[in-house]
Parts: C-alpha cells; sequence; structure tokens
C-alpha cells in the first residue's frame, strides 16, 4: 500500500454517485456512533456506498438489490483505475456526449440498454438528471438527460478515483440480494448490520415498487424489523437509519417497534423542509430522522 493508499483509506470519502438518500452528509454524525470495533460490517441497502466505504471494519460488505450497480462496483473493484477511466473517457469522446447533446444521451442510453456494461451505467449516470439512476419495470434506464446540469465533470472524477482508491484498500465483497434473502447465518457478535431501507413514510419514487425492483411498504418495513430483531435475540448490533415523522406523518410501525423493544433512538440534526418555504410551512413539513440502535453508542465530545 503506497503512502496515497494509507492516506485515502483514512479519509472520509464520498461516493461518486448521486443516490437517493445517501448519507453522506451525516457521516459525521453517524459513524460515531457506531461500535469502536467490528469485524464484518454489512451495509444492506448499500446504494452508494457511502456508509460501507467509511466504516471501520476488517470486511465490509455491500448489499443492494439493484444488479446492475453492484455489477458497477464489482468492475471497478477489480480493474485498475486507469483502465476504468480510459473506458469512461472513450466512451464520452465515442458518443459526444456533452452537457448540451440530449440526443448523444439518448443514443448512448438506448446502447446502454441493449448491452447493459457496467462501466456504460456510470458513464450513463453522469449525464442523465441530476446524476440519478431509475429503471422501468423492464429493467431499462429511463432517467432524462441533464442539459445544462450533468456531465463526467471534474468533481464527479475527483469522487471516483478516490472511491476507487480507498475501494482497493479494504477488504470488500459486494453481494446483489434482496434484504429478505441475504444470509445473516455467518455474523456473529462481532459483527454489524447497517440498514438505511427506503423510508415508509416519505413519497420518493423508489419507494412504489414500480421500478422493476422491490418496492417499500407496511409489509416489508415489518419484515425488516423483525429481521433486526432477530439480530438482537442473538446479540448482533445493528444500527437503522429512518424518519419516524415525516410532514405531520408518524411511521407508527417504526415507534412501536422501539418502544417494545427498549431500542435507542438517536436524533439526527437535518431538515428536509424547502428553505424557500415561510417558517411556518418548514415546521409543517420537517422531517425527524433518527439512528436506532439495539445498543447505547458511545459519544465524543466532539465530532472529528
Amino acid at each position: 500500500m503506497n503512502l496515497t493508499e494509507i492516506k485515502i483509506k483514512n479519509e472520509i470519502v464520498k461516493s461518486p454517485l448521486n443516490y437517493i438518500g445517501g448519507k453522506y452528509k451525516i457521516l459525521q454524525q453517524i459513524l460515531p456512533l457506531f461500535p469502536k470495533k467490528t469485524n464484518t460490517f454489512v451495509d444492506l441497502f448499500s446504494g452508494g456506498c457511502n456508509v460501507g466505504i467509511n466504516a471501520k471494519a476488517n470486511n465490509v460488505i455491500f448489499n443492494d438489490n439493484l444488479t446492475y450497480l453492484i455489477d458497477f462496483y464489482k468492475i471497478i473493484q477489480k480493474q485498475d483505475l486507469e483502465i476504468t477511466l480510459k473506458h469512461i473517457k472513450n466512451r464520452i469522446k465515442e458518443f459526444n456526449l456533452s452537457i448540451i447533446n440530449e440526443n448523444a444521451y439518448k443514443e448512448f442510453r438506448d446502447f446502454y440498454n441493449q448491452t447493459k456494461n457496467p462501466l456504460d451505467l456510470f458513464v450513463l449516470i453522469a449525464y442523465s438528471f441530476n446524476h440519478q439512476i431509475r429503471f422501468n419495470n423492464n429493467h431499462q434506464f429511463n432517467n432524462p438527460f441533464g442539459k445544462n446540469r450533468s456531465s463526467f465533470n471534474e468533481k464527479m472524477q475527483y469522487n471516483l478515483e478516490k472511491f476507487i482508491i480507498k475501494l482497493k484498500t479494504i477488504n470488500a465483497e459486494f453481494s446483489n440480494k434482496n434484504f429478505d434473502e441475504f444470509i445473516f447465518d455467518n455474523l456473529n457478535q462481532n459483527d454489524f448490520v447497517y440498514a438505511d431501507p427506503p423510508y415508509l413514510i416519505t413519497t420518493g419514487t423508489y419507494n412504489d415498487g414500480k421500478r422493476g425492483f422491490t418496492g417499500w411498504n407496511e409489509k416489508e418495513e415489518i419484515k425488516l424489523l423483525q429481521i433486526l430483531s432477530g439480530l438482537d435475540k442473538r446479540n448482533i448490533k445493528f444500527a437503522l437509519s429512518n424518519v419516524i415523522i415525516h410532514k405531520g406523518k408518524n411511521n407508527e410501525i417504526l415507534s412501536n417497534w422501539i418502544k417494545k423493544n427498549g431500542f435507542t433512538i438517536n436524533y439526527i440534526k437535518k431538515n428536509y423542509a424547502n428553505s424557500n418555504y415561510q417558517t411556518k410551512n418548514r415546521q409543517k413539513n420537517a422531517s425527524v430522522e433518527v439512528l436506532i440502535t439495539n445498543y447505547t453508542p458511545y459519544k465524543p465530545a466532539r465530532l472529528f
């Protein structure tokens, strides 16, 4: 491991993907709440991998049911960084992709949907609206073009490079199971599970089950909470990111589960309200984001 790798291994790095619900902005709040020592860290809904990539553990398992995303991570983990960057830049040149060329984007999107090359997914995301990932029921990428907004810019390349370098310095494996198909049998008291599922009482499009992948509803919520309760009975520590209040609505299923089991509520400072709203509306639309743990976290006097 060279000096650059050692330096980045100890840094907090940002995912190169703008994943809906990503936790990068609150990492400094939630990371100190995790156990000090962990053998295997399971990032059960890994998404953009912001949490798992920065976890302090001997091993990290990134799991997500979006197979195409997991395929991308596997490629950049194994392949040389220079080869990955060369592929991205060659594709941009080959298809004449730019911040204004919508026809080129649509042509490349059609190409990706026919070939499903994992690295091409990243190139497509770079030029899609808000750099977001969206598939339809037929597993065709259908996010629109990010005209005058999205491109493979210097910041995106910087985040990608640091992410890849750090990924190569940790013991990581990738899994593409649905959360209820993941095998927890091999975990023990030295391991840790972090769950960041879709939030039941929010209205994200990824919750609706109309994107070709499992949606999120009360049935899924209860199933996850039962799994976490099972881990608790085995003395396996877990943390669950969620919201208990959103726009005046309370997640009764979650609240009752917390109360019944006596789990710890750690409140996260984050405001989802539109800053342009009047104060009254901001309060009305506020969310109460929490990190639920089945242990009492160690809380340092200051974060980082």
